[in-house]
């Protein structure tokens, strides 16, 4: 699943990481993503249900090809200035992305051993990351020596590869009643589901307690791309120093979540075993709401320096501009990490509120709805010209709120035990004894 995203949302990432999509002039590439973000808002929510219908195998190559399509757009748009072309594609990948991340966030959360999900999720997370580092490199090296602000086709036609490989790849994802552990368990519910049953536990979701509680933090999830994006790497580095800012970007997002995930699988000690998981997400959340306070205060200090009229000039340079460079630089580095623990962290709360993958691929779905939802919004308001110091106020605040909910979440919610892992074993000799007989 992380070598999938590493070439499909990863190279995404790296696209959209360059500010408009590469592009001198943003517009294009805001429109395109407020249409991307408001269909993935829904397929996202809708294709938790249909995960547990039609599995991975239908559901990831339809996903991973919209990717293509969508590098494919702006390849077009280097020619032709069609903004048309540009905003349909947004809007398919939106469907196509919605099921690509159900299927990621319920692999992600229901097929690793329970007292090992932190660690699954790092893992994930280092690999995906790893496509935006190379993703990165791709506009940095072809378009080193470009004097132009938008990027050369070369670097679209290597995006486009890289997603066509992911595509091809997704097909080797095994469906969850295939899935067979380490340790001889296998996922809960493995049987399909049917769309009457998903379409109810849907409607359900919208008035359950604990999504109501993660709504706030799903939707600062995705939020601050807009801003870090457009109004930080765009508005004040060179188009080749947006490509370094990049693989820094999602560099430290390999650092952040390889912490993070030894942090939420630590051994604490307790001598109430018991309340274990519950202390792990205590201590997981107080990390990241210190690590954010501290980069979005950074990020304050740096807006106070520019805004929509008084932009910076000349534009920052890794070569040029001699240490003005290394403070911006290190904020946006200090975003990437941020962007990683956060989203781990919510992996994380999600993974620990039930075992079975079909509850757990509803509310990834939720989550993810949610959180392209909040993108969408982002987009709209940036290309509306909001002001930029309002958007990080927003920003800093919208995170902040969601750490006390989260907190109350993992505190009423999170069970050290859950039915599903009891069940498992009672089981497990049983299933021990079928491995046996299947594995050598």
């Amino acid at each position: 699943m992380g070598l999938v995203c590493f070439c499909c949302p990863g190279m995404f990432r790296a696209l959209s990481g360059m500010g408009g999509g590469g592009q001198v002039d943003p517009t294009a590439a805001n429109n395109a993503n407020t249409a991307l973000y408001a269909a993935l808002a829904v397929f996202c929510v809708v294709g938790g249900g249909l995960f547990n219908v039609a599995g991975p195998r239908l559901m990831l190559p339809a996903g991973c090809i919209t990717y293509a399509l969508y590098a494919w757009s702006f390849l077009y748009y280097n020619h032709t200035r069609d903004q048309t072309v540009i905003v349909v594609a947004g809007g398919i990948l939106g469907v196509g992305g919605g099921m690509l991340w159900s299927v990621q966030g319920a692999v992600l959360t229901s097929y690793p051993p329970p007292e090992r999900k932190g660690a699954y999720i790092s893992m994930f997370w280092v690999i995906f990351s790893s496509g935006g580092v190379v993703g990165g490199l791709i506009p940095f090296s072809l378009n080193f020596h470009r004097a132009a602000d938008s990027v050369n086709d070369a670097t679209y036609i290597v995006f486009i590869v890289f997603m066509v490989a992911g595509t091809i790849l997704s097909i080797a994802i095994l469906p969850k009643n295939q899935l067979l552990r380490d340790d001889g368990s296998r996922c809960t519910s493995t049987a399909h589901s049917n769309p009457a049953t998903e379409a109810v536990e849907l409607l359900k979701l919208f008035t359950n307690w604990k999504m109501l509680l993660l709504a706030p933090a799903a939707c600062a999830s995705n939020f601050f791309y807009t801003y870090q994006f457009n109004n930080v790497n765009a508005a004040q580095f060179t188009t080749r120093t947006r490509g370094l800012n990049n693989v820094s970007y999602w560099g430290a997002q390999m650092v952040g979540s390889t912490a993070i995930g030894h942090v939420f699988d630590l051994d604490l000690g307790l001598k109430r075993p018991n309340n274990k998981r519950r202390h792990q997400g205590f201590l997981g959340i107080g990390t990241v709401f210190l690590v954010s306070t501290a980069i979005w205060a950074g990020g304050f200090a740096n807006q106070l320096n520019y805004s929509f009229a008084d932009m910076p000039q000349p534009k920052l340079d890794f070569m040029d501009s001699g240490p003005k460079f290394a403070g911006p630089f290190l904020l946006y580095f200090g975003y990437g990490l941020l962007d990683a623990i956060f989203q781990s962290m919510i992996y994380w709360v999600i993974g620990a509120l039930a075992d079975d993958s079909k509850v757990l691929s509803r509310y990834v779905g939720f989550y993810k709805g949610v959180q392209s939802a909040g993108a969408s919004l982002a987009w709209w308001l940036d290309a509306r010209r909001v002001p930029m110091m309002a958007q990080l106020v927003v920003n800093w605040a919208l995170s902040t709120a969601s750490f006390p909910l989260l907190v109350v979440l993992v505190a009423l919610a999170v069970k050290d035990e859950q039915k599903g892992e009891q069940k498992e074993e009672e089981n497990g000799k049983s299933i021990e004894e079928k491995a046996a007989r299947v594995v050598p």
